[in-house]
């Protein structure tokens, strides 16, 4: 699997509001997703570390209390067990990282 066509491949919801495509390596979940606006990801937090990297629109992100309002071209870097939220002010395409694997967004591929 050295190449993915994001544009092809099974889309799968995450959370109400959250859709896109994955994929996964042997240590990491990469994945493509729509945002729809208005979507608040209520605060939570997991072992992955997480890259969270906004290509369109306007995400309000936080992380352990502290607030941004991410826009094309902005990340946010989540570490293990921090505490995290978002809102989408307008519909956002992100791109986003975990490591290690998402097994629970394996499962739902397979749904």
């Amino acid at each position: 699997m050295p190449f993915v066509n994001f544009n092809t491949g099974k889309i799968v919801k995450i959370w109400d509001g959250i859709s896109g495509t994955l994929a996964h390596s042997e240590h990491s979940t990469f994945g493509h997703f729509t945002i729809e606006s208005g979507t608040v990801l209520p605060e939570h937090s997991h072992i992955h570390e997480q890259w969270c990297h906004v290509l369109e629109g306007e995400l309000e992100f936080t992380i352990n209390g502290d607030s941004q309002l991410l826009t094309a071209g902005m990340t946010a870097f989540i570490p293990s067990w921090a505490p995290h939220s978002a809102t989408a002010r307008t519909t956002c395409k992100v791109i986003d990282c975990f490591t290690p694997v998402r097994e629970d967004f394996v499962k739902l591929e397979m749904e």
